[in-house]
């Protein structure tokens, strides 16, 4: 099998099938039921979107590595994965996906084996996963296992290290020719309309959560809401925006004030949004919890009299990611115990958002936890971004 849609070595795929070989060794299982993508494409590969309708991949401590894929994504199997061992799961009206999951299993010999199935994972309903249950129970001893493959991921590879900083420099001229288009008059779906134009042609990746851009009131939404309309003057517009590269993502955050007047309320909510990003920019470090993180976010607001707005996260971790979300855990919030190790990412955002006034105010940078100071892979302004002003 060709290696030429593949984006690691295989070397490195063996790499990380071992180490999660071992971690099922140490929780007594003999095979894993895997239903995350993310987890599919770091073991092997596999790149598709196919998990949103079925989607499964079996792993055995005794080297077993096995696709059950509907046919319409066995181009993207044979396209994308390693994996060699592939079975059918055919679409009719009487089909039963926990039925051809259990086929799957006794063809590998596991019926009383101890098997391991993820359920922390867009990709398995609560209904397929009780359906499983019904069929394997007495079949097999079924247990849920933690989230450890993900934990594995956190800490990333020097190719998927690169993978982030080239991300970082899509994102960067996909920022500097989004500010380009926004000014007070501009429609909003040509300021969206640059910002695509500007990834596909760098060769980014679609991100895997849909850019919230607002203006107005629209701009203190940090969820995407559909409807566009015209960039006004004196208007605030968010820009919370993410590219993607060979799925690993790095996302920045601002606010563009229109002008020709500028609230004072706004420049003040800057100058505190750039303090707390660069006190805990300044923290990112091998051995800072993820909650020392968000306890120096929160007191830095607290010190500059934003008590009002402090939001319970300011980031996550980032890396490969599918839809609905470029958001993985760990969440930076309150007493999080993981510890920063050298080469996670982490995506910081301080987000003022004053809904007596409505006003909204936002920046955030990505970083890479290195020995020393974090390897800022985005960049954002550090000066109010201003278009027109008296």
């Amino acid at each position: 099998m060709s290696d030429i849609n593949i984006h690691f070595s295989r070397e490195e795929f063996a790499q990380r099938q071992d180490r999660v070989r071992s971690r099922m060794n140490v929780q007594g299982l003999d095979g894993l039921l895997l239903f995350k993508i993310e987890d599919m494409y770091w073991l092997t590969g596999y790149d598709s979107d196919g998990f949103s309708i079925f989607g499964c991949m079996f792993i055995g401590t005794d080297g077993q590595l096995t696709h059950l894929a509907r046919p319409a994504d066995l181009g993207n199997v044979s396209y994308s994965s390693i994996c060699e061992d592939v079975r059918v799961a055919p679409d009719s009206r009487n089909t039963n996906r926990a039925e051809q999951i259990r086929g799957l299993l006794d063809s590998l010999g596991m019926q009383g084996k101890r098997i391991g199935i993820q359920v922390d994972t867009m990709g398995i309903t609560p209904r397929l996963f009780l359906q499983i249950k019904s069929s394997l129970d007495s079949w097999c001893d079924l247990v849920v296992v933690p989230d450890f493959i993900r934990e594995l991921r956190l800490v990333k590879s020097s190719q998927e290290l690169a993978y982030i900083r080239k991300a970082g420099e899509i994102m960067d001229i996909a920022l500097e020719k989004t500010l380009e288009a926004t000014f007070a008059g501009a429609f909003e779906g040509d300021i969206y309309a640059t910002f695509y134009d500007t990834l596909f042609r760098l060769d980014g990746d679609l991100p895997a959560h849909i850019p919230p851009l607002g203006s107005g009131r629209s701009a203190l939404n940090l969820r995407y809401t559909t409807g566009r309309k015209h960039v006004l003057e004196n208007d605030q517009v968010t820009l919370e925006l993410g590219v993607a590269y060979r799925h690993y993502h790095a996302a920045s955050m601002c606010v563009v004030l229109t002008g020709p007047r500028i609230n004072d309320r706004h420049l003040k909510m800057h100058a505190v949004s750039v303090a707390a990003l660069d006190a805990v920019q300044s923290i990112l470090r091998p051995g800072t919890t993820v909650g020392e993180i968000y306890d120096k976010y929160r007191s830095t607001l607290e010190d500059n009299d934003e008590k009002q707005a402090v939001l319970t996260v300011c980031g996550y971790t980032m890396g490969a990611a599918w839809p609905p979300t470029w958001m993985e855990q760990p969440m930076i919030y309150e007493e999080n115990p993981v510890v920063l190790k050298e080469n996670m990412s982490f995506f910081t955002h301080m987000i003022l958002n004053d809904r007596e006034t409505g006003l909204s105010m936002a920046v955030a940078e990505q970083a890479i936890i290195t020995g020393g100071a974090p390897e800022i892979v985005t960049h954002v302004p550090r000066t109010p971004i201003i278009k027109n002003q008296e």
